[in-house]
């Protein structure tokens, strides 16, 4: 299956995408974790691997992927990075970086002061995704950049399902309105994650989102996951909350 974790900055969803990617592959599964952040340089630490080169590099690097798509202007959706179909073993093993049954490809990031927007690899992060032919037993779990910008990328378009990582916080419970809204314009199933939450903050969060969506988990506050993302250490799935949402994951989306 092919899952999309999003959420507002800091709502630790790419710890939760760390603690997911790391619990399925304990559960046997083959797991490619997918960074389209191109301002995270923290989430292959939590995996505990090294930052594997930008994926873009394997087509000439960001500059030569901005300029086949400006030579195909006005008639960007002409533009093709994939001749054919690709499957894990298809993807060069120069830009991943693996440990533990997860391996980890890194899109793009942002290197330099004025290097340009990101929208090159929003479409080779797209094209990525939906050129890739999972097989059973395979799982992609794709980290997004915070907000909402990936929706007008369309990344989601290629996912099976989005998770939205909620934290306590007015903003996080807004912008979950808009990710069900968005989620179900493309006709995408999305759960959510309260992650960092007590016991009165997981009541309010789950009467102010009403009963209207699916909560697959709730994280309760840990003061170890907070100290391991202050720190860059890997973090640890041998978490119950984990396995219930891997689970959850498996049972509903069964695909």
């Amino acid at each position: 299956m092919k899952i999309v974790v999003c959420g507002k900055g800091g709502s630790g969803k790419s710890t939760i995408a760390s603690l997911l990617a790391k619990n399925f592959a304990k559960n046997g599964c083959s797991v490619l974790v997918v960074d389209t952040d191109e301002s995270n340089f923290g989430l292959h630490r939590q995996l505990g691997v090294d930052l594997p080169p930008d994926f873009m590099g394997y087509y000439g690097g960001k500059q030569a992927v901005v300029e086949k798509i400006f030579q195909a202007a006005p008639n960007y959706d002409s533009v093709s990075f994939f001749d054919k179909e690709w499957g894990f073993v298809d993807i060069p093993p120069a830009y991943l970086s693996g440990h533990d049954g997860v391996k980890l490809i890194a899109i793009g990031k942002i290197h330099e002061a004025g290097e340009g927007c990101a929208c090159a690899m929003g479409m080779m992060a797209k094209q990525f995704i939906g050129n890739l032919k999972v097989k059973p037993g395979e799982v992609v779990i794709t980290d997004t950049e915070a907000g909402i910008e990936h929706f007008g990328r369309g990344i989601e378009e290629n996912a099976d399902a989005v998770l939205m990582v909620i934290d306590p916080s007015y903003e996080s419970l807004k912008l979950a309105e808009k990710v069900a809204e968005l989620s179900t314009s493309i006709d995408k199933p999305v759960f959510f994650v309260l992650n960092k939450v007590d016991g009165s903050s997981e009541h309010f969060m789950c009467d102010a989102l009403g009963g209207r969506h699916a909560i697959a988990a709730v994280i309760p506050v840990d003061p170890s996951l907070a100290l391991a993302g202050l720190r860059g250490d890997e973090v640890e799935a041998d978490s119950a909350d984990i396995e219930h949402l891997g689970r959850f994951l498996q049972d509903t989306l069964a695909v």
